[in-house]
């Protein structure tokens, strides 16, 4: 690609109102259209050393977009959002994010920046087990781990193939060089799920950078992951038997529910037939205690789709298990804008999650997951993690921590501790009936907006974010036909 001359980089400094300074080696910098996205975009890239201490070594190429704002008259200090995952790329969740911060986008620019090992910079992409792969292959475990094998030996072998150098330390070094590179002197994060990690990271290495931070569903820097999602989606579950317990009409229609939860474990390994949820093929296979709480766990992210669990539930305790499967395939999918590049993933989390000989837990939720990846990551290069990396000093500037009530990943439980050793800029908004993802709350939104346009700090840490609070639980869902409760 040519360079721009003066005067292309000149009305790209225009066209971000005068945020970006040509340097003497200046960026390209070139008009795009990001899927989702109604407005002309800007795109970018940025040669980023693979290892930070050989500047002169092995280069990747760093790919951001910046959604300009729309105003004439913009406020100086964009707003960078951080993915999770880790794996997600931030350019490809461009449309779900422009919805989602528009507010935000009328004075501010967006920065959408994709971690290296994501999206454009450097993928570390393994083969996804695809929608079309025969469902039970794709949740044996023996077979993850076969595929995680295959993975390695190809993006070892590629230029990027040193997996040590994609933790969240480094990544964030990526993101303060893009900041200069747009010539910010203060920026504000907002951040999901894993990405509340990399933005407490950032913080932490570069305080006097931050100016606000909406942290959506927390992950401290000392959480063990596998061994945390045991625990949580545990406890969602359970909340998820005593809240149907407790509501009469999810009582009536299944008042044995705790009954038919039993009956279904016991019953398992389980040899059976079933249809593919995405392809409708049938297949045999034997289902396992592991695959089972799997489906359920995945249901268990967004309230609308565990308020179905209790008739799936029911229902594969009568050896029907298309509801079970059908719920859980909804975040199964390997592709679309919030795929996972499982390079990254691994890469990351080898490296501050998973301790050398961790033991999985004995059972439960989380123990498949937690064994694949003790696994993995046994033979999976690990990275090191700067010196205070697990540390969360007092928060530089005015944090907005929020958390799901009902969320199987990042309960409040994590964002409560975030939020005592951030101190007192530091806020945390618990929505009790919320699962994993409070932004996706319209009235959450404009909580976000009013905290980050907040003049100062303290009109910042006042902003009411009650709205979402006496939100419901959905009702219990009653299959087509269903009739009237017993």
């Amino acid at each position: 690609m040519r360079r721009p001359g003066f005067w292309a980089l000149a009305a790209a400094s225009l066209l971000l109102g005068g945020a970006l300074q040509v340097r003497a080696e200046p960026m390209e910098l070139q008009p795009c259209r990001l899927r989702g996205v109604e407005h002309e975009a800007l795109c970018a890239k940025l040669h980023r050393a693979l290892d930070p201490q050989q500047p002169q070594g092995t280069q990747i190429e760093l790919h951001f977009a910046v959604l300009p704002a729309l105003a004439r008259r913009k406020q100086p200090d964009p707003v960078f959002f951080i993915a999770g995952g880790p794996g997600q790329s931030a350019i490809a969740l461009a449309g779900p994010v422009a919805r989602m911060l528009g507010r935000l986008a009328q004075r501010r620019d967006i920065v959408l920046v994709d971690q290296r090992g994501t999206g454009r910079s450097a993928a570390l992409e393994c083969e996804p087990a695809g929608v079309q792969q025969p469902w039970f292959e794709a949740a044996d475990t023996a077979a993850q781990l076969q595929r995680a094998r295959s993975c390695l030996s190809r993006l070892q072998a590629l230029p990027q193939g040193d997996l040590r150098q994609y933790t969240t330390g480094i990544a964030m070094a990526d993101l303060d060089a893009v900041r200069q590179a747009l010539g910010a002197e203060r920026i504000n994060l907002v951040a999901a799920s894993y990405g509340t990690r990399a933005a407490l990271e950032y913080a932490r290495q570069y305080p006097q950078r931050v100016r606000r931070m909406v942290l959506d569903g927390v992950v401290p820097p000392d959480m063990m992951l596998p061994q945390a999602a045991a625990i949580d989606a545990q406890a969602a579950f359970d909340a998820l038997l005593a809240d149907c317990a407790a509501d009469s009409a999810c009582r009536a229609r299944h008042p044995r529910l705790q009954d038919s939860w039993t009956a279904l474990q016991a019953a398992l390994p389980l040899r059976l037939s079933l249809e593919h949820p995405h392809t409708g093929r049938s297949e045999q296979g034997l289902l396992t205690q592991d695959m089972l709480l799997a489906m359920v766990r995945a249901a268990l992210y967004a309230p609308i789709s565990s308020s179905a669990l209790p008739a799936a539930i029911d229902a594969a305790a009568l050896g029907r298990f298309a509801p079970l499967l059908g719920l859980a395939s909804v975040l199964s999918a390997g592709s679309g804008p919030a795929a996972v590049a499982q390079g990254m993933h691994f890469s990351v989390l080898c490296s501050e999650d998973v301790a050398p000989g961790a033991d999985a837990p004995a059972a439960g939720f989380g123990r498949a997951a937690a064994q694949l990846y003790r696994e993995v990551c046994s033979f999976w290069p690990r990275g090191m993690p700067p010196q205070g990396f697990r540390q969360m000093p007092p928060a530089p500037a005015p944090t907005l921590l929020l958390s799901g009530g009902l969320d199987p990943a990042t309960p409040p439980r994590h964002g409560e501790r975030v939020a005592r050793a951030l101190g007192a800029q530091a806020r945390h908004e618990v929505v009790p009936h919320a699962g994993h993802g409070v932004l996706a709350l319209p009235c959450m939104r404009d909580v976000a907006w009013r905290f980050i346009d907040a003049a100062d700090a303290a009109q910042a840490l006042r902003v009411d974010a009650g709205c979402a609070r006496e939100m419901p639980r959905p009702p219990v869902f009653v299959p087509p036909g269903a009739g009237a409760a017993p």
